[in-house]
């Protein structure tokens, strides 16, 4: 490599840094000759943190970028696109990170606004094998250029749907990780929540790609993007009656918007916005319907929960904070439907095996919140049957006919305030459990 890098010290900016990438897939396309799994040594990575993250002037920038998108398309190896963008991209924990992560958010806005598909492709294995704390710093880069600063520019990021599925759900799975809701500019912006909605709404199993699509272990590594986005996308759900009323209480700044005046009958959240996670937690409820089938079919029912009960601790307790801060006598309907649309979630996951807990650990985990009738339901647990094979005791059994004597699935999710009255149900044998009717 030092004879390498003395040749490149000789040329210009620009040339020294498509020489790399040249070098680069000499480099590696002999090695994967040999190894299936080559090892990316000291002396590639830094070549490319001298000559190409350091080295560079806007202009030079840019034509590297359309090298690069170039590059990629033209490779035809998927083993060498990805290593080379691995050797890129991957944080390497030093000062050229700040570098790496700028070229890497421009290099996939260029690939998204010229629909490259191996660059998408590239940066899809990118997301799935990098810790989140980068995955979300592409995400804002990507939110940024094609939610904020351009007036209908999503239309172009929506469209590589049908391009890249895998980096789709990807990117969903890291904003869903980047807006959390935990304060009002961390509430995603309607354009991107429009775009994702659409996106799950034409096809609810677009979130299971990473998960359909990857040789998986029992057990996943702590500090990576989640295997689906489902448990982001409950948060949202859940979370958003509440967010936004908060949002409403408080005015402020939120994503660069001021914010927008609302119809006094949605309560804090606007029509558009309501009617977006209604449409989202219908969908999530279908997905959470059908995981169960392949988990079963990928031998992991019963082993793997695709939504940890851990992150449901945080979303419970982030629930309870926020119906407290904001008062039950002003904002009862939206505590009501949040507590409602987390009961349908956690009765539906447990029910096809997304989550795995015992109902003593759910009591224990709700025994805070406000009450709420279907929530109730769920804690209490199905008529006793006998448990799932696959499951140790004590764990929710996998119910085979309708859950609670309450459908699956509800007609009518947790969606809207007024609701269609549901008539009492059998609970126990003998004894009919009544409940308050979704309002």
């Amino acid at each position: 490599m030092s004879d390498i890098r003395h040749s490149l010290l000789r040329r210009d900016a620009l040339s020294a840094a498509k020489e790399v990438l040249y070098h680069l897939d000499i480099y590696f396309s002999s090695q994967l000759q040999s190894a299936p799994l080559p090892i990316v040594d000291k002396g590639p990575v830094e070549l490319l943190e001298e000559f190409v993250f350091q080295r560079l002037n806007s202009l030079q920038e840019l034509q590297l970028l359309e090298i690069m998108c170039n590059y990629f398309q033209e490779q035809t190896k998927d083993s060498v696109r990805q290593i080379i963008f691995s050797s890129l991209f991957s944080p390497q924990g030093n000062k050229a990170d700040d570098s790496r992560m700028s070229l890497l958010g421009k290099l996939v806005s260029m690939a998204v606004a010229v629909c490259r598909i191996p660059v998408l492709e590239c940066a899809a294995s990118w997301l799935q094998r990098t810790p989140v704390v980068y995955c979300v710093r592409l995400a804002r880069a990507l939110v940024d250029d094609y939610c904020c600063l351009v007036p209908g520019s999503v239309q172009t990021l929506k469209q590589i749907l049908s391009a890249s599925p895998r980096f789709c759900c990807q990117f969903i799975t890291s904003v869903t990780a980047l807006y959390d809701l935990s304060s009002d500019d961390l509430i995603p912006p309607l354009d991107l929540l429009e775009m994702i909605v659409s996106w799950i709404f034409e096809d609810p199993r677009l979130i299971l790609i990473t998960f359909l699509n990857t040789p998986i272990a029992a057990n996943l590594p702590i500090g990576f993007l989640e295997l689906t986005p489902l448990t982001g996308l409950i948060r949202w759900c859940v979370k958003a009656p509440l967010a936004y009323k908060r949002k409403k209480k408080q005015p402020s700044l939120s994503n660069g918007h001021v914010t927008p005046k609302v119809p006094k009958d949605s309560g804090g959240m606007d029509r558009d916005s309501h009617l977006l996670y209604s449409k989202l937690h219908l969908s999530v409820l279908q997905v959470l319907m059908v995981v169960q089938v392949h988990l079963t079919e990928k031998n992991l029912y019963g082993r793997l929960g695709l939504i940890l009960f851990d992150h449901m601790v945080p979303l419970v307790e982030e629930i309870n904070r926020l119906a407290d801060e904001l008062n039950p006598l002003n904002a009862s309907q939206e505590i009501e439907l949040s507590l409602d649309r987390l009961a349908q979630a956690l009765q539906v996951a447990m029910a096809s095996g997304a989550l795995l807990c015992t109902r003593d650990d759910l009591r224990t985990l709700c025994s805070r919140l406000p009450h709420n009738n279907l929530l109730q339901l769920v804690i209490s647990g199905p008529v006793q049957q006998a448990p799932h094979a696959a499951l140790p005791p004590g764990f929710y059994p996998h119910i085979h006919t309708p859950p609670l004597g309450y459908g699956a699935v509800p007609a009518h999710p947790a969606a809207h305030p007024a609701l269609p009255t549901h008539p009492g149900h059998t609970f126990i044998s003998g004894m009919t459990f009544p409940f308050r009717p979704i309002r």
